[in-house]
């Protein structure tokens, strides 16, 4: 016998709720790709998907058609109070029109400098020096010195941060700081976090250190917080010393000839209390504890000659401002584009850029890993990679071990370095922070990293791109499809 009796009318009535349901969810996910879609490909696709494939169509838009994220990170921004950052005396931020007083060769970038006064919300700082450190040589013995230092504050963010020997030895320098009196916090991404399991934070608060993860959830991989990662690498040590780039914290990166690839920068000046305050708002929001004070936020002198401005960037009131100094940058290039990033998948803006300055007669090059720690995503980058060929661009592919290095320089005298890939997870899903710096010097320094990856480089052409057997073209279109959500 049936466990209860189903009424004759419902028996009867539904096979038209369902169809009534089923033209519902239709007419609304229509009605809301209609209205908030900005490329009308991406409406007229989730309008298909939705009348095509009834009630999956509906479901998947909601899933993944929905931008959701600005949305959610809105709700829960933690409204903070007047700027804790202000300029120490006599430091006066850049203008457009003074840039070239200190740097001549940077004159012709002067509109970039009214772009990002304009979308960054940030001030363009004189007076920094950077110091460009390398995995495998001497960025965690930096950081962990600076550490070892400390006689006031630490803050630290990280996406991942791995319960191996390289975290183990920063959970040790980190607790020694807390017996010796200092402030230390620490933030760390909820998936990132949990690379390795046990995830490090136990460690962490078993040794004294106030830890938090952003936006934590019981499924690390559940679809609403696969995305709205934090993606930012920051440390800044007693206020006054910073540390950004590519570089998570795992013993992939330890110093040695085996270790991963990347960079990572030291920051001193002014430009570290720009660090120090998108590191106080990841932390409020998380943990709803306010940093301020001179422990945080000292004054800050000059330390170089470098002109340089911090770019927070995320799905929240920051959306896509990165994007946009990207573009500024290749519509004001004049001689030379250099792109190092582990993952190319830029979207149809960056390519029309990267195809019209090499137009123009910029020489644009891109320097991509020959193997990828990511197989879809380099399927999906090598299905559009003939996109800048044609135009005139140059990919190089390096030699293994896989490099994740992240920098772009900009005739000679604009540099840009930080966490963020070129890639829609970092461009438009994630939360990144990057440096873009006006100095001749740096650039230089940074150039000559870039010729020491092309002597491990070869050239990849449109020809070898075009001779791709037909299942591997298939294959890598097919990852294409997926590029907004790789």
């Amino acid at each position: 016998m049936p466990l209860f009796d189903i009424p004759a009318w419902l028996e009867v009535a539904w096979p038209h709720i369902a169809a009534g349901l089923t033209l519902l969810i239709s007419v609304l996910a229509s009605a809301h790709a209609v209205l908030h879609k900005r490329d009308v490909r991406a409406a007229v696709g989730w309008v298909g998907l939705a009348w095509l494939v009834p009630v999956l169509g509906g479901v998947l838009y909601v899933l993944l058609g929905i931008n959701r994220i600005r949305r959610r990170a809105r709700s829960l921004m933690l409204k903070q109070g007047p700027g804790r950052f202000l300029l120490p005396p006599g430091v006066t931020p850049m203008k457009a029109e003074t840039l070239s007083e200190p740097h001549p060769e940077a004159a012709s970038l002067t509109p970039l400098v009214r772009l990002g006064d304009a979308v960054v919300g940030q001030p363009l700082l004189p007076g920094n020096h950077i110091t460009v450190l390398e995995s495998r040589r001497d960025a965690y013995p930096a950081m962990l010195a600076a550490i070892d230092a400390a006689r006031v504050s630490i803050s630290l963010c990280s996406y991942i941060f791995d319960n191996d020997s390289a975290g183990r030895r920063f959970v040790e320098a980190l607790g020694e700081a807390v017996r010796r009196g200092v402030e230390v916090r620490v933030l760390v991404d909820a998936v990132g976090s949990r690379y390795t399991w046990p995830p490090i934070l136990g460690r962490l608060r078993r040794a004294g250190v106030r830890a938090a993860r952003f936006l934590p959830s019981l499924m690390p991989y559940r679809l609403p917080f696969a995305n709205l990662r934090n993606h930012r690498k920051l440390l800044v040590v007693d206020g006054r010393v910073g540390f950004t780039g590519g570089m998570n914290i795992r013993k992939h990166f330890w110093p040695g000839e085996h270790a991963a690839v990347d960079l990572h920068f030291r920051v001193e000046g002014p430009v570290v209390g720009q660090l120090q305050e998108t590191f106080a708002e990841d932390w409020a929001f998380t943990t709803r504890e306010r940093l301020s004070g001179e422990a945080w936020f000292p004054p800050l002198a000059s330390a170089g000659t470098v002109v340089a401005r911090g770019i927070a960037d995320g799905p929240d009131e920051d959306f896509e401002t990165l994007r946009t100094v990207l573009l500024g940058a290749l519509a004001i290039a004049r001689t030379s584009v250099r792109i190092v990033t582990p993952y190319f998948l830029p979207d149809t803006a960056l390519i029309t850029a990267l195809s019209v300055a090499a137009l123009r007669g910029v020489q644009v090059d891109v320097i991509l890993p020959e193997k990828g720690n990511l197989p879809l995503v380099q399927w999906a980058s090598q299905a559009q990679l003939w996109q800048v060929l044609r135009p005139g661009c140059r990919v190089f592919l390096t030699a293994p071990p896989f490099d994740h290095t992240k920098l772009m320089v900009v005739d000679d005298a604009w540099s840009l370095i930080g966490s963020a890939n070129w890639d829609p997870r970092s461009l438009r899903l994630n939360f990144e922070f990057n440096v873009e710096c006006y100095d001749a010097a740096l650039a230089a320094e940074l150039n000559a990293v870039v010729e020491a990856r092309l002597r491990h480089a070869r050239p990849l052409t449109l020809e070898q791109v075009d001779a791709r057997a037909l299942p591997i073209r298939l294959r890598d279109g097919l990852a294409r499809l997926l590029s907004p959500y790789l």
